[in-house]
């Protein structure tokens, strides 16, 4: 068997709006980790039926140095590309789908490869507030029981390969990250650089994602980039952030009183490992 470029892919997952853009930004920032973004995304490259912000790097655009020069079916496999193309051994895919999940690391374990999975949790009332917030005319209870349907889904990946899995706090991640970053990369088998940190000073190529971040990190490199523009709704939080870690609590003064029924009716209980009051 040929040696293996790619000796690690890492998945994030868990509910989406769950700050999962952030951390890969800050493990792509590591000298031999590649952050991929919603890697699932590489499906749509060349398919012009798809809108561009869903086929190209969010950050580049279509020119981007890694996306541009993929090969669409990947070969031999999605990461092994990614690390070659990018010399990096270590490539992160934040795709939350449990069967896309399931199917990269079955691919990887097969070429003898090594898939771990970090399961980014955050309050669900965050989570519920960003999706009211992007979805408003939807349903409450339907975002409620989404992120029930997720929470449990990611909770059943994790039965399946215990050793290889490990949840990680967004509200530790944004108000003691040192400390998490080097938990994370612990658990990674990598060494721990204190540049990570400074995540908005890295070259990042992610497909998919919270544009919010990414245009933090298009803002620090003085790139003007349309994919990566924040939505009239959550303007107002990332106009001010240059970088580093502020926690959003947004929920706290957004989330409309009847949401908030809904989610403590349905969901208060699986709620208890996730509520967050710091």
């Amino acid at each position: 068997m040929p040696t293996r470029t790619n000796r690690l892919a890492v998945a994030i997952g868990g509910a989406g709006h769950s700050g999962s853009t952030l951390l890969g930004l800050v493990l792509g920032s590591h000298s031999d980790v590649f952050y991929a973004g919603e890697a699932k995304k590489s499906l749509f490259i060349g398919d012009e039926r798809k809108p561009l912000r869903k086929r190209v790097c969010k950050i580049c655009g279509p020119d981007c140095e890694v996306w541009s020069r993929f090969e669409v079916p990947p070969t031999p496999d999605l990461y092994e590309q990614l690390s070659r193309l990018t010399g990096r051994s270590v490539v992160v895919d934040s795709t939350k789908k449990p069967e896309w999940i399931r199917e990269r690391r079955a691919e990887v374990e097969a070429a003898g490869g090594t898939h771990k999975l970090v399961f980014l949790a955050r309050d669900g009332r965050a989570v519920v507030n960003s999706r009211v917030r992007k979805y408003p005319d939807r349903d409450p209870a339907a975002h409620v029981d989404e992120w029930i349907e997720q929470i449990a889904a990611t909770d059943a990946l994790i039965a399946e390969r215990p050793e290889q899995a490990t949840m990680v706090r967004y509200e530790r991640l944004a108000t003691d990250p040192e400390a998490t970053v080097r938990e994370v990369c612990a658990f990674l088998g990598v060494a721990f650089e204190a540049e990570m940190l400074a995540y908005e000073e890295k070259a990042h190529h992610p497909l998919g994602g919270n544009t919010g971040t990414q245009s933090v990190v298009a803002r620090a490199n003085a790139i003007e980039s349309d994919l990566a523009k924040v939505p009239a709704r959550s303007a107002s939080f990332y106009a001010g952030l240059r970088g580093g870690f502020s926690l959003d609590l947004r929920w706290r003064d957004e989330l409309p009183d009847e949401v908030l029924r809904v989610f403590e009716a349905r969901a208060s209980e699986i709620n208890e490992r996730f509520h967050w009051e710091g």
